[in-house]
């Protein structure tokens, strides 16, 4: 298994039209084949200044492979995530057995 999350800024104003639109975009991730456990996250901690997340599980590299190069994943970077994000971090896990 392969919990995959990031967490991540917007370039838009809080609940702005393009805000919302961005998150609508990232809620249609979880359509495509392989993704488990979707989640669209908004960041509460004062620690550190992330405002959102996405997580989602996939069952082994093959279906996170397959997410990654889906097309509406790709189509999702270049038109929603690069124009819109303006700092991320990326962390992927696996189960320590």
């Amino acid at each position: 298994m392969i919990r995959h999350t990031v967490v991540f800024c917007l370039k838009y104003l809080t609940g702005s039209v393009a805000e919302q639109t961005f998150l609508n975009a990232a809620l249609e991730l979880v359509r495509i084949p392989g993704v488990e456990h979707f989640e669209c996250l908004r960041q509460i901690s004062k620690k550190n200044a992330f405002t959102f997340g996405l997580s989602m599980e996939f069952a082994d590299v093959q279906a996170y492979a397959g997410y990654c190069e889906h097309p509406e994943h790709t189509k999702f970077v270049q038109e929603h995530w690069l124009p819109g994000v303006s700092e991320f971090l990326e962390i992927d896990y696996t189960p320590m057995e």
